[in-house]
């Protein structure tokens, strides 16, 4: 039989997350020496080894993420505004209280909030250019 183009041979398919034998072999095969691997990893890291450390550390803390930055700016309401919010993350970053990363985000709002104030004084222009023809 010929398939039509995008159709399956085979519509039911594997279910969603199911594994193939190897994978399952394996998984198996690390969860019976998973306390005796994980206590010789720690006690590789308690002597010194900086591999098997970094390995206990990268597994007990997730990932960094976003975290709230805690960053008085002023009302960006006016382009003044927006300047203003700009300078005061650009001094943060000079001081050492926001981290590059962080400060760039911050810049990116505000850089959002400029570009829709922007629009939203072209839209009032153009309305009152129309109104008066």
């Amino acid at each position: 039989m010929v398939w039509a183009k995008g159709q399956s041979g085979n519509p039911a398919g594997k279910p969603a997350g199911a594994r193939n034998k190897s994978t399952r072999m394996v998984l198996a095969i690390m969860e019976r020496g998973a306390k005796e691997i994980t206590e010789a990893v720690v006690k590789l890291a308690k002597e010194g080894d900086l591999s098997a450390a970094r390995l206990v550390i990268e597994r007990l803390l997730p990932p960094a993420k976003d975290r709230p930055i805690f960053l008085e700016l002023p009302e960006a309401d006016t382009a003044a505004g927006i300047a203003q919010a700009q300078a005061v993350i650009v001094r943060a970053v000079a001081a050492g209280e926001l981290l590059p990363g962080d400060a760039a985000t911050l810049a990116g709002i505000v850089e959002v909030r400029r570009k829709a104030l922007e629009t939203q004084e072209l839209e009032q222009r153009i309305a009152a250019l129309e109104e008066t023809k």
